[in-house]
C-alpha cells in the first residue's frame, strides 16, 4: 500500500446536470439523505428557469455520480437547494468544486449573493462553507428531522458573490 502522500485524489470531470443525470443524483441524495429526493423531485425542480445545477463523475469512466450540486438563482441572489458527494469521494475537494461551479454560475445570471441551509451538525460541510467564505446569518431551530425523530438546527448561510 502507498503512503497516503503519494496518493493522488481522483480526478473529476463537471458537467451541467440534466434529465439523463436525474437517477445518478437520486440515487447518490438516497445514499447520503432521509428523507431523500426522487428523479421526479429533482425533474421537476431543474424544469425551473432559474433551477441548474452540476454533476461530477470520476474521469476514469466510472459511471456513477462521485457528487452534484442543485441551485436557484433568482433577481440578485441565489440559493444552494442542494449539494451532495458520495462518501468515497468526501475530502478530495470535490464539494469545493462543486460550489465553485455554482457560485460561478450565478455570478454570470446576476446574482450578486448565494444562500444555502445546513445541519449545525455536519462539520464537514460547515468547514467547506467557511473556507469558502459563507458566514451564519440565520438559525432555523429543529428544522431537520432525523429518522430516529431528533431534529436538528439548520443554521442559514450567505456570501457576497461580487
Amino acid at each position: 500500500m502507498l503512503p497516503s502522500f503519494l496518493k493522488r485524489p481522483p480526478e473529476f470531470d463537471l458537467f451541467p446536470l440534466e434529465d439523463e443525470h436525474l437517477l445518478l443524483a437520486a440515487d447518490l441524495h438516497r445514499k447520503r439523505f432521509s428523507p431523500s429526493w426522487s428523479a421526479g423531485e429533482f425533474r421537476k425542480l431543474l424544469a425551473q428557469t432559474p433551477v441548474y445545477g452540476h454533476i461530477a463523475r470520476p474521469n476514469r469512466g466510472a459511471a456513477e455520480a462521485a457528487g452534484f450540486v442543485l441551485a436557484r438563482s433568482v433577481g440578485d441572489e441565489s440559493e444552494i437547494l442542494t449539494i451532495c458527494v458520495d462518501r468515497q469521494f468526501s475530502r478530495n475537494g470535490l464539494g469545493w468544486r462543486l460550489m465553485v461551479a455554482s457560485m460561478q454560475e450565478a455570478r454570470a445570471m446576476g446574482a450578486q449573493a448565494m444562500l444555502l441551509e445546513v445541519s449545525a451538525e455536519n462539520a464537514v460541510a460547515l468547514s467547506l462553507y467557511r473556507k469558502l467564505g459563507f458566514v451564519e446569518v440565520g438559525r432555523r431551530k429543529a428544522y431537520y428531522t432525523h429518522d430516529d425523530g431528533t431534529r436538528t438546527t439548520a443554521l442559514v448561510m450567505r456570501r457576497d458573490l461580487g
